[in-house]
């Protein structure tokens, strides 16, 4: 896995460069990073509502559109695969493999009551989009 995502930030930042022609990574990078950005939030909801509704082949759709839009911003950030792995090796010395790190100042989150009530929320038979998406939302705290 690391060595195909490797490949398509290699394929990107090519394209970047102007050395490998492809036409919808060059529209993202003349966009600029707002909106790369934009795309990456964008695909990240949509494979979450996906995975609400239970559409698996949806989420794997999805799940690629997100890499490619993420590893794009990546390329454009400076960004390299490396810096994710390394970060993630990090963590799992610190935490465990399937530990976030919390942010400076938040209260802990136990992920698994946060999953619980997820599904709780969504278990209906046909689940409101809606309302996975807002259980999905995560509230910002004012900066000061």
């Amino acid at each position: 896995m690391t060595d195909s995502i490797r490949r398509l930030y290699d394929g990107v930042v090519a394209t970047r460069e102007g050395r490998n022609p492809s036409p919808r990574t060059e529209r993202l990078f003349g966009k600029g990073r707002s909106f790369i950005a934009k795309k990456v939030a964008e695909e990240g909801v949509e494979v979450a509502l996906e995975a609400v509704v239970a559409d698996s082949s949806a989420v794997i759709r999805e799940s690629a559109d997100l890499i490619y839009n993420l590893v794009v911003l990546w390329a454009d950030a400076g960004v390299s695969p490396e810096d994710i792995w390394a970060e993630m090796a990090r963590r799992e010395q610190l935490m465990g493999i399937a530990e976030k790190l919390p942010k400076r100042g938040a209260k802990p989150i136990d992920g698994r009551q946060f999953a619980l009530s997820l599904v709780a929320n969504v278990g209906e038979q046909q689940p409101d989009p809606s309302a996975a998406g807002a259980a999905i939302m995560v509230k910002r705290r004012k900066r000061v």
